[in-house]
């Protein structure tokens, strides 16, 4: 089988990051996903092989996000390019998109309308802020939306310092991810109704669900959490420290009683566990500073390395490292956990990372890169029924490519 959603068809219209990473989650479950792109450059996500001031051979941002898919290019301000889009949402079970809802309604494209017209349709719009509200069209990227106005950047931010930067994508894959699980749950529904459904998601509501801890706590107790320092942290069992390499780890100890003793133990100090400045959650809050640096000094006196096989001794020491892009590549438990898939590139495979879930009973494959821009063009308007002269007509005018 090609994955649990082998058989449906998805319209895609999205742009960057978004709504393609949705759509490349559901062209690897096995879904027939038909990216329309506009004349020009298509999709502006292609052009990130350029952004880094020279011309790179290959765009592996943009094949991770459109692996698997098929592209049309069909200029949707001609009425024949608009028709084109209608004939193959007619056909599709999911239209899923990341334009800004007022350039859809535009082109007659907007939920109504097509729910109207295609009952049975799964209707997904990924916004930036919302499909209502005064501020609904306003233009966003995650950084914006999800990083910087859900409070993510803000709650991060130490007294004093400049907000971080958010890594690329982050809030869009993780947006394109909830809009994959609302397809599905749509999918289903629809099993038992018959009907379709529209459904909505934005890069604000993925944030404000990122930040769901602190805000569910200030919305109950009135009060935010403080931004972690880790010289003060109130408990210096979930702390991040310092090898004698320069590496760093992260020691989890959230459980006071049965975290604390074993992290005493492993560094050398089991008398601390009974110590009175240590020996109760309370008292080691009081006295996190000194005892942080206590810890410095000794985690400073060996390697990351060596203190893992210390920790690992200890059944209730948690712990992780702190991998850098090049570490987490060469990591065995990602290859293990099945963090990779190698995708067919027409010679042998690329590797990219892969989407995170696996089905036992559907499993599921990447069948190929990211598509070139209207490489599909002819073999869907085939399929649509349109004569090779129809083709040719619609290519003389530049509305095909």
């Amino acid at each position: 089988m090609g994955g649990p959603l082998e058989g449906i068809k998805v319209i895609e219209m999205g742009v960057w990051v978004a709504a393609p990473a949705a759509g490349a989650i559901l062209a690897d479950w096995g879904a027939d996903v038909i990216k329309i792109e506009p004349p020009g450059i298509g999709d502006p996500a292609r052009m990130f092989q350029y952004t880094l001031g020279g011309d790179l051979p290959i765009n592996p941002v943009f094949d991770n996000d459109n692996r698997s898919k098929r592209s049309i290019v069909a200029d949707l301000r001609t009425p024949e390019g608009l028709q084109i889009a209608l004939d193959l949402i007619s056909e599709a079970d999911v239209f899923l998109s990341n334009v800004r809802p007022a350039g859809l309604a535009r082109l007659g494209l907007g939920p109504e309308e097509l729910m109207t017209r295609f009952p049975r349709l799964i209707y997904t719009s990924l916004t930036g802020y919302g499909n209502k509200g005064p501020e609904a069209d306003r233009a966003a990227y995650d950084i914006a939306a999800f990083w910087s106005r859900s409070g993510i950047a803000h709650s991060l931010t130490q007294p004093g310092s400049h907000p971080p930067h958010q890594r690329g994508g982050m809030g869009d894959h993780n947006a394109g991810l909830a809009a994959a699980a609302g397809i599905s749950a749509a999918l289903y529904s629809r099993e038992k109704t018959g009907e379709g459904q529209i459904v909505t998601t934005s890069l604000l509501r993925e944030g404000i669900f990122t930040l769901s801890f602190d805000l569910s706590f200030a919305l109950g107790y009135g009060m935010s959490i403080q931004v972690g320092n880790r010289k003060t942290m109130g408990n210096p069992a979930i702390n991040n420290y310092c090898d004698s390499e320069g590496d760093y780890f992260w020691i989890v100890g959230l459980e006071g009683e049965r975290h604390w003793p074993p992290l005493a133990r492993a560094v050398g100090h089991p008398e601390w566990v009974e110590d009175p400045r240590y020996s109760e959650p309370r008292a080691r809050f009081e006295n996190a500073e000194g005892l942080i640096a206590q810890l410095d000094e000794i985690f400073a006196t060996k390697t990351r390395e060596e203190w893992g096989k210390i920790f690992d001794a200890e059944e209730d020491l948690w712990w992780a490292p702190v991998q850098s892009i090049a570490e987490v590549i060469e990591d065995p438990q990602v290859e293990a956990a099945g963090g990779w898939v190698d995708v067919p590139d027409g010679q042998t495979t690329t590797r990219l990372p892969a989407t995170p879930v696996d089905f036992s009973g559907t499993p599921w494959a990447p069948r190929s890169m990211a598509p070139g821009h209207g490489e599909h063009t002819e073999e869907i308007l085939n399929n649509l029924g349109r004569s090779e002269a129809d083709i040719e007509s619609l290519r003389t005018k530049g509305i095909v490519k």
